[in-house]
């Protein structure tokens, strides 16, 4: 009796590291909830949660780091405790912050697709400093208008008294999280893995 033997490809290695790296990335992200400071007024807590999306967007690019993003969102619905205040489930994705949360992979797929021209990684180190920069502004302010739209939306406020409550108190820590996003990559300590 013959057995028929089917021979299964590897798994490339450079898609190996590029998932391991966007796990990495979502597990910082949940376990950078653990710095959350509450603002008066606001739903919305300060967290550490957007460096880690400007990272996976610089690190990553347009793809794995939009997968990254989503692996985070995934583990938070499923019950891990890596929304802000340790929160986690389904409800967290349709309340008052969700709208900052679904804006993460769009916005981390933005700044990868801007800074590494598409979705062939580049060397960070030959992005000009002003093109960091500014796909990092560019990045939060999708952040803060899909944020602030949502909460508008969702608790009947008046766009003003959106933007002074979900965006306005949070201009100086996010202009601190562009800064370090841009250090930490061209620390030169960490490069694109291209496929």
């Amino acid at each position: 009796m013959a057995t028929e033997r089917n021979s299964v490809d590897p798994v490339d290695d450079a898609v190996i590291r590029q998932f391991a790296r966007a796990a990495m990335l979502a597990a910082l992200m949940g376990a950078s909830v653990l710095v959350s400071i509450p603002i008066p007024l606001s739903p919305a807590p300060i967290t550490l949660q957007v460096l880690f999306v400007f990272l996976a967007g610089l690190i990553l690019g347009p793809v794995w780091g939009a997968i990254s993003v989503l692996l985070y969102l995934t583990s938070g619905a499923a019950g891990a405790p890596v929304f802000a205040g340790l929160n986690s489930g389904l409800g967290i994705l349709i309340g008052q912050t969700a709208g900052y949360l679904w804006s993460y992979p769009i916005a981390a797929a933005l700044i990868g697709f801007i800074v590494h021209r598409g979705t062939t990684l580049r060397d960070l180190q030959s992005v000009r400093f002003p093109i960091l920069a500014g796909t990092l502004v560019m990045a939060t302010i999708v952040i803060y208008g899909m944020g602030t739209a949502y909460m508008a939306w969702l608790l009947g406020m008046g766009a003003w008294e959106a933007v002074t409550a979900g965006a306005l108190p949070f201009i100086p820590g996010e202009l601190l999280k562009i800064a370090a996003a841009i250090a930490i990559v061209r620390s030169g300590r960490i490069t694109p893995v291209r496929s």
